[in-house]
């Protein structure tokens, strides 16, 4: 299936990428060394409609289709894949809201992520269950009008930088299968017993906010419940296609950061009295990485077409495809763009070793690539 981008299609990336190059570019190596969140390139990029492009333009959100907040992502993980993630992720959880939140939350909420007053995140992996949404521990119990949540959350990003989370927890830990017990919360991050603890220790997406969150007592209203209870898992489902839609589209863009970076370097670097891109062994990593970008990209725009529409399974198994794909590319096409940079790319003067580190967290989140082999083999067996 080809896809001939819209003018409006090709202006968004222009604007993204304009974006890009003037303001992610110039900081993105000190965001990185730093590990220091980009609150007001957030706050600049959400003028522009790119933080949280999905929230309808009734709250003040842009109200992009697919396509067009895959492209936004690309881009901004183009220009760089920490600084990409930390914009880009500041909507975390808002899609729960908007779908199954009740107006007062729609209301209160959405404008605050999508014009950059706020970021929101979600909170669902625990120290113990990563993979298995299923076996959270985190606990719900009914307390006269509304519940008191406990338990310890893992990996959440924008933890510390977040106002709102959506929490999921066990309202009916007895429940069999234990999915069917999952409640979502709409929690303030400034109640006391919300504790985050910044994780600073990550490999790369150092830009990017990340915490471990105690929630000790959190006391909400039975109003806080986000669509159905003991529903949360189901809910949960709806989002995944787009996610993992979401994560592929910023492993093209890391890709094709790392591909651009080589392509200037082997225009730039000479060797035994020419460029190196003269040399055939440059010519064909080359060759195979622009390939691979290409079909990673054509992959991706083709799941977020169906994502877009019907959250069938054709939906599902092209998410899970371009995700796999996508992912386990980019970080081979940073190796390679590390390769022709040689001795040059293995230490910081260059952006091809800080894409490596970035790019590898793509095959982790929103599902492992073992995760997605498991659901493209469902699919088509």
């Amino acid at each position: 299936m080809a896809f001939q981008l819209s003018a409006e299609h090709e202006a968004i990336r222009e604007a993204v990428r304009e974006f890009g190059q003037e303001e992610i570019k110039p900081v993105a190596r000190e965001h990185d060394e730093n590990g220091e969140y980009p609150e007001e390139l957030r706050r600049k990029a959400a003028e522009l409609d790119f933080v949280a492009p999905h929230i309808p333009m009734e709250y003040d959100g842009a109200g992009m289709d697919m396509l067009s907040r895959c492209i936004v992502t690309e881009e901004l993980w183009r220009a760089d894949p920490g600084i990409g993630s930390a914009v880009g992720s500041a909507g975390f959880g808002s899609s729960m809201i908007l779908e199954y939140g009740d107006e007062w939350m729609k209301e209160e909420w959405l404008p605050k992520i999508a014009n950059g007053e706020s970021a929101s995140c979600s909170c669902i992996s625990e120290p113990a269950h990563g993979s298995n949404v299923a076996g959270i521990e985190t606990v719900a119990e009914e307390d006269g009008d509304g519940y008191v949540l406990n338990g310890n959350k893992m990996w959440i990003t924008n933890g510390t930088v977040a106002d709102v989370a959506v929490v999921m927890t066990k309202t009916n830990p007895d429940a069999d299968p234990a999915h069917r017990g999952i409640t979502a919360f709409l929690v303030p991050t400034d109640d006391p017993g919300f504790k985050p603890s910044k994780i600073d220790n990550k490999l790369g997406i150092r830009a990017s906010d990340l915490a471990e969150v105690v929630i000790d007592d959190v006391r909400v209203p039975e109003e806080n419940i986000i669509g159905e209870k003991n529903e949360g898992f189901y809910q949960l489902m709806d989002f995944f296609a787009s996610g993992r839609t979401s994560v592929a589209s910023q492993a093209v863009g890391a890709a094709q950061g790392a591909l651009d970076a080589a392509v200037d370097y082997a225009n730039d670097r000479e060797q035994f009295g020419q460029k190196i891109k003269e040399f055939q062994a440059i010519e064909h990593k080359v060759a195979e990485m622009a390939t691979d970008v290409e079909a990673a990209r054509s992959l991706t725009y083709r799941a977020a077409s169906h994502v877009e529409g019907d959250k069938d399974d054709t939906a599902v198994r092209l998410a899970s495809m371009a995700k796999l794909f996508a992912s386990e590319h980019a970080v081979d096409v940073a190796d390679e763009a590390i390769q022709v940079h040689g001795g040059a790319g293995y230490v910081s003067d260059h952006p091809v070793e800080r894409i490596y580190r970035d790019a590898r967290i793509t095959k982790i989140y929103e599902g492992t690539s073992e995760i997605q082999k498991n659901i493209i083999s469902d699919r088509v067996l």
